[in-house]
């Protein structure tokens, strides 16, 4: 009776092992998976926003070098027509006021696109520049304080991209009145923290959700730059986001 007894609880044993072993190995398969469809997601995101970056450059290029131009000469050859009576000079006014407005539009396209700031002058000038253009179209005061640093051309793009975002989200969502952005450089660090005074979120949830690919953007911004991305928030609490990038990462 014994030994039935001790086979009994040697087939509990084994078969409580074997269960384990079965749990784990489909929590591992699970986990596993959805790392690599979190990796599929950001690599994809990726890859859009790189395509997009391009596209975004070459129709800037486009509006600023050729068409621009071209709407400057029409112009141009425009107002040195001379107008036989009243109807043709009010004719002529308003096909040069109106392609004033073409061009002042074309202009505001172009920067939206790629400002010529951040071109010419780097990320931080251009991002004071937008922040002052918001300040006149926003209520939510937004405070800007940046350390000087270098980083490639292409990498500033995504950088001012991410405080874009950033900014445009608080707009959207946060209910907040106040914006603070620091840049800091710490040993090989480029440090850039965003907090707002807003409502806040719940993360886990929203990272999930199909509206959650702002975040996904995010963190595949900071990954094209060798970076990492951290969110802290809570509902009610506001939302900070800490972006730390390499400054030696080529």
């Amino acid at each position: 009776m014994k030994d039935e007894e001790k086979m009994l609880s040697l087939v509990f044993i084994i078969s409580g092992i074997v269960l384990t072993i079965f749990i784990l190995f489909i929590v591992y398969t699970v986990l596993k998976q959805q790392r690599i469809i979190t990796k599929w997601q950001q690599a994809r995101i990726a890859a859009e926003i790189n395509t997009l970056e391009s596209e975004r450059k070459r129709i800037a290029g486009d509006l600023h070098d050729e068409l621009g131009p071209m709407l400057s000469a029409i112009k141009l050859q425009i107002n040195h027509l001379e107008p036989t009576d009243e109807i043709e000079n009010i004719v002529l006014e308003k096909s040069s006021a109106q392609i004033d407005t073409v061009i002042q539009r074309f202009r505001e396209i172009s920067y939206d696109l790629l400002p010529n700031t951040l071109v010419r002058k780097g990320f931080i000038k251009a991002t004071e520049e937008y922040i002052e253009k918001l300040r006149l179209l926003h209520d939510i005061k937004i405070n800007f304080l940046a350390e000087m640093f270098t980083l490639p051309a292409a990498k500033e793009v995504n950088l001012y991209r991410i405080v874009q975002e950033i900014i445009q989200n608080t707009f959207k969502h946060s209910r907040a009145s106040t914006l603070d952005i620091t840049l800091q450089k710490k040993q090989k660090l480029i440090v850039l923290q965003t907090k707002d005074n807003g409502v806040g979120f719940n993360y886990k949830e929203k990272s999930i959700e199909a509206n959650g690919i702002g975040l996904l953007s995010l963190q595949s911004r900071a990954q094209i730059l060798g970076g990492h991305l951290s969110v802290i928030t809570q509902i009610g609490k506001g939302v900070i986001f800490i972006i730390e990038i390499p400054i030696d990462n080529g």
